[in-house]
């Protein structure tokens, strides 16, 4: 008789992830102390680690309801409520993504999905837009992140939706079947027989995604404030202008999950709050990870156009309900 051989657990990203924490929350004290002569570090430390506690229950909370989007929703039930008119049709998937939490490995799958059932692109583009950037979980982040600022949170719903809105009419005149892939391809963020198995992969899979890139912005925002000199920010909030073209490229490149990103742009204190809402506009639309996902679920041709046009509309539609909700360039 064969001997059963003993199964081996597969130590996952999970268990990595799970083990550095701990790890982390055990010799912080002993960390802090090792570091007690170096003012800078520790302020850096306190910087990271409150952006970090602060968001995780907001990203926590927008992983859940991811995950029992893919195990529960389908995108046929989408296609379903769809007008046949395509304008009218991209308002309502714009709208959709109030309702529709998620990050964008979950949402540019469904997107194609919605194309390969016989949605027009714009109308999918729309959703895709928009879901990231003004779902419940996503602005009441952003209310917390700026408490005192409720405009701040009306003025991202307002230029989120109206980059998602603009691309897809924008898309539905100049868009071309020949630069978007004919099919699309396997789902990789989601796997699982029952709708149990697909909601806990989901939701891990979104989990550990979001978690990397908080994680970076984290470090990113408390890098800022030791390494950049505070005349750099004087300068920088004296030039409005160069203040928001600075910051929505550094929403593109730091790739931040959009229920984390507010408190990211709340740590940039320093600054107008106009360069850091356009900061939180654009970061949901174009970033370096969503051009990669883009490019492999809808072809090079489709990214490298949709993207920059994505980028110059969102920063000139978080410009605009800045001045509308903020009262100015303040």
């Amino acid at each position: 008789m064969l001997e059963k051989q003993p199964v081996r657990e597969r130590v996952s990203s999970t268990y990595v992830l799970v083990g550095l924490l701990v790890l982390g929350a055990l010799v912080q004290t002993q960390l802090a102390s090792a570091l007690g002569s170096a003012a800078r570090v520790q302020t850096a430390l306190t910087v990271f680690v409150g952006v970090f506690v602060q968001a995780i229950p907001f990203l926590v909370l927008g992983v859940l309801v991811s995950g029992g989007i893919a195990a529960f929703v389908s995108p046929a039930v989408l296609r379903k409520v769809l007008p046949r008119n395509e304008s009218a049709a991209i308002g309502v998937a714009g709208l959709a993504g109030m309702a529709l939490p998620g990050c964008e490995c979950g949402v540019v799958p469904v997107a194609r999905r919605l194309i390969d059932q016989g949605a027009p692109s714009s109308v999918a583009l729309a959703f895709l837009l928009s879901a990231p950037a003004i779902n419940p979980v996503v602005l009441v982040a952003t209310a917390v992140a700026f408490p005192g600022e409720p405009g701040m949170v009306g003025a991202r719903f307002t230029g989120s939706l109206a980059t998602a809105l603009i691309m897809g009419l924008i898309w539905s005149r100049i868009g071309r079947p020949g630069w978007m892939l004919p099919r699309g391809g396997h789902d990789h963020c989601v796997s699982g027989s029952t709708r149990r198995e697909v909601f806990f992969e989901a939701a891990r899979h979104d989990f550990l995604q979001a978690a990397a890139f908080l994680v970076l912005g984290a470090a990113a925002a408390a890098a800022l404030h030791v390494l950049v000199p505070p005349s750099w920010y004087e300068r920088l909030a004296g030039q409005m202008v160069v203040a928001i073209l600075v910051l929505a490229v550094l929403a593109v490149v730091l790739a931040l999950c959009s229920e984390a990103d507010a408190f990211v742009a709340a740590s940039m204190s320093s600054l107008p709050l106009l360069p850091r809402l356009v900061f939180l506009v654009v970061g949901p639309a174009v970033d370096v990870k969503l051009f990669a996902m883009q490019a492999g679920s809808f072809g090079r041709l489709f990214a490298i156009r949709f993207a920059p046009l994505t980028f110059a509309v969102a920063v000139v539609c978080g410009t605009l309900a800045g001045y509308l909700w903020l009262g100015g360039a303040r």
